[in-house]
């Protein structure tokens, strides 16, 4: 029996500068990802990550700079090609017809199938598959318009995880999802990294960042102010600078890093 082949995905940001009237949004950010990666960007609201993953994907145009997959200019690559490549994850997604669960989560095979093809065995058992490990099988049937804004954002996992791409570019992944399902998704994140997959993911929430990066880059004031491990950047000054909270970081007797707030040390927001 052969074994399949991985194939190897990367992208990167070289010097991508991107104003909106006065106010500069990104200023030359440089941030790259390579297979096997879940690199957590973590920033205030406002900061540019919605702009910046928006450029990656090649929805907006930089002023200047450029992104790079597998080493080529973005702009040399089909949109069909790039979906074959990269899956992205919004924030928010109402759909416009009451599409049933399904039938979202198969859209996510046009970029196998085309627009003209019908479906085949093969895409419909990429669909059952993804909708059980994430364990939403039992939506299947429900329309998409009627179920809860967490279970929304499991579809649109769903159906980026049923596209097949080996980057997955995820806009606040965990929003209006519950506990449990914040623990099963971070922890399928984690697997699919395992098996070659490149994750770029924003974040509000530090402890998922630790739990589940293996790189955390840090955009504040339109620049990356700093890129690495978890453990090196994951600080009480850091959390404090970003959020106006105080915090203590403490080493579980796993050896993983837990975040303590102190509900005392709360700041005013930062203006």
């Amino acid at each position: 029996m052969m074994t399949p082949v991985v194939v190897s995905e990367c992208i990167e940001a070289r010097g991508v500068h991107f104003p909106r009237g006065t106010r500069i949004i990104l200023n030359d950010i440089t941030i790259g990802l390579r297979s096997g990666e879940i690199v957590a960007l973590l920033g205030a609201n406002g900061a540019g990550k919605s702009t910046l993953f928006r450029i990656m994907l090649g929805f907006l145009k930089p002023e200047r700079g450029e992104v790079r997959l597998n080493d080529r200019p973005l702009s040399e690559f089909s949109r069909r090609a790039m979906a074959r490549r990269i899956a992205y994850v919004p924030q928010a997604h109402v759909a416009p017809f009451p599409y049933k669960v399904r039938d979202v989560v198969l859209l996510g095979r046009l970029a196998e199938t085309g627009i003209f093809r019908a479906p085949q065995a093969a895409d419909h058992r990429a669909v059952d598959e993804v909708l059980e490990r994430l364990a939403i099988t039992h939506l299947a049937a429900r329309p998409y318009t009627e179920i809860s804004g967490g279970e929304r954002q499991l579809t649109l996992i769903a159906r980026a995880l049923a596209q097949g791409a080996r980057i997955l570019v995820m806009d606040e992944p965990m929003t209006g999802l519950d506990y449990g399902y914040q623990v099963r998704l971070l922890q399928h994140l984690v697997d699919l990294a395992g098996g070659g997959r490149t994750i770029l993911m924003s974040t509000h929430n530090p402890e998922h960042a630790v739990q589940a990066a293996t790189r955390i880059a840090v955009l504040r004031d339109g620049a990356i102010m700093a890129d690495g491990p978890p453990a090196d950047i994951i600080t009480p000054s850091l959390i404090r600078a970003l959020y106006g909270v105080e915090v203590s970081t403490l080493t579980s007797a796993e050896g993983r890093m837990v975040i303590v707030p102190a509900m005392e040390g709360v700041l005013p927001p930062r203006a």
